[in-house]
């Protein structure tokens, strides 16, 4: 069913990068382990290096998964808001283009979860 408003639908956001007292929403998710039911978000000054997301609020989250520690970062393949991406861990979330409220998701090869069962 269709659905289509009568008056036009205007609001100010309430998750604005101006809400954050600067920081970026980024949302990560690693494809393949489902023990992650969704992809985690966390607010990041923009000015945060990609690695330490990695190692910080990534390792953190992630860090419990018996996979995390087999990791090579090196092979593993990125995406930003669904696009390839190939971000530099010695620059920042800023300068690898990392904006308020994007998608972030990361696959490993050869790591597919707990017994290769994707969990």
């Amino acid at each position: 069913m269709t659905i289509t408003a009568n008056a036009p639908y205007e609001f100010t956001s309430h998750d604005r990068q101006e809400d954050f007292r600067g920081a970026r929403l980024v949302y990560v998710g690693w494809n393949r382990h489902m023990m992650f039911a969704s992809p985690y978000c966390w607010p990041l000054p923009p000015d945060t290096p990609f690695g330490a997301l990695v190692e910080g609020p990534m390792a953190q989250a992630f860090g419990m998964h018996p996979d995390w520690k087999k990791i090579d970062w090196a092979k593993a393949e990125w995406t930003r808001n669904g696009e390839p991406f190939s971000p530099d861990p010695a620059k920042s979330l800023a300068d690898n283009g990392v904006a308020h409220k994007d998608s972030l998701k990361f696959t490993t090869p050869g790591l597919d979860g707990i017994a290769g069962a994707g969990i």
